[in-house]
């Protein structure tokens, strides 16, 4: 049975939630992670242009604060996205994570995107005992830090039920190709009313599978291996991924994506369970939350932490007003009732399985 540190979002005069984030991380032992002269990798989402419910910058510069009083070198960082938005790309990304506040100035450290400018700078990591995934394909920058750190904001999530760690880790940590490849089973394919015919993905293909032939481009299927390259580099975003894996699949996909990203690594995980919006943040726009806020939760454990998490958020009550209230049919899992194709436990039980951590836990609470 794993711990989770647990604390609620009541202050008194003259103490801030921030204070209680640092006495929380100090609590759950953070700081017994060897961080002297250590490359730290802040994993988290910066939030789509327009979302408002991503983690606030100023809990991430009292992380980093932290970090850097134990000696680590903290950067923070995310990966490129697949579909097209405000992430798709380095500039655009940082941009975006400007915009939101995560820049040197308001946090205390460098943002890096860890796939590169167009997503392509990525390393294959083995995963032996994957089930669906052999060699993830992950963004280079989190593979080079020597220590993973993942802030998380817990909210629903259309496609996985909630976005967790596994989420923000699996998904989040996987280059553009990767990203692809747990969302999709099968290959690309070329809007031919977008394309432009400028041979991009025609040069970057690694597989001879797109030529490009009387001003559009074709992907020979048989040829292609669904790399994902070719999404990555075109200019107009007329490639696109079939969007086609199963839900259950998908999670367990980001599973075995997370063990490829923190398996013989310190790691130590912080989710906010605050604005529990019903969907991601990846959206434009953020919807009322579903629930009340519940707080801030941390442990070592990352299957202990989503499983704390979700069931801290099934206990409350719907709020007034929210798309959880709206449901006429409701079950005692929210995050089902939104999205009843989902298959959020599947996540946990693979990455129990792959032996990240277990779904047994007990919560700490720290006042």
């Amino acid at each position: 049975m794993s711990e989770v540190f647990y604390t609620s979002l009541r202050t008194r005069v003259g103490e801030s939630l921030l204070d209680k984030l640092e006495r929380l991380v100090r609590r759950a032992g953070m700081d017994k992670i060897d961080f002297n002269n250590k490359y730290v990798a802040i994993k988290l989402h910066f939030g789509e242009p327009g979302n408002l419910a991503f983690i606030r910058p100023q809990y991430v510069a009292r992380i980093v604060k932290l970090i850097k009083e134990w000696g680590g070198k903290p950067f923070l960082t995310d990966c490129n996205t697949l579909y097209v938005g405000g992430r798709k790309n380095a500039l655009d990304h940082l941009e975006s994570a400007y915009q939101n506040g995560f820049n040197p100035y308001n946090t205390g450290a460098h943002v890096v995107i860890a796939d590169g400018l167009k997503g392509l700078d990525e390393v294959l990591v083995p995963v032996p005992d994957g089930k669906h995934v052999k060699e993830a394909k992950i963004g280079r920058a989190l593979m080079d830090a020597d220590i993973i750190i993942s802030l998380t904001h817990f909210k629903g999530h259309e496609a996985a039920g909630f976005g967790g760690v596994i989420k923000n880790i699996g998904m989040g940590g996987g280059s553009r190709a990767g990203k692809m490849e747990q969302h999709s089973a099968g290959k690309p394919y070329v809007q031919q009313d977008i394309c432009v015919g400028c041979h991009k993905c025609e040069q970057y293909c690694a597989h001879d599978a797109v030529h490009v032939t009387d001003g559009k481009s074709f992907i020979t299927e048989e040829k292609c291996v669904g790399c994902g390259r070719c999404v990555g580099v075109c200019p107009v975003d007329a490639i696109s991924p079939m969007w086609d894996e199963a839900n259950t699949v998908l999670s367990e996909k980001m599973a075995e994506y997370t063990a490829a990203i923190v398996r013989n690594r310190s790691r130590f995980h912080i989710s906010f369970v605050m604005d529990v919006s019903p969907y991601c943040d990846c959206h434009g726009e953020n919807d009322m939350p579903i629930v009340p806020d519940v707080g801030i939760m941390a442990s070592y454990d990352l299957v202990a932490l989503d499983q704390a998490c979700v069931d801290k958020v099934n206990a409350q009550p719907p709020m007034p007003g929210s798309l959880l209230d709206e449901k006429i049919e409701k079950s005692w899992d929210h995050f089902h009732t939104i999205a009843p194709d989902t298959d959020w436990e599947a996540a946990l039980v693979r990455a129990e399985q792959l032996g990240l951590g277990t779904r047994s836990y007990s919560i700490v609470e720290v006042k």
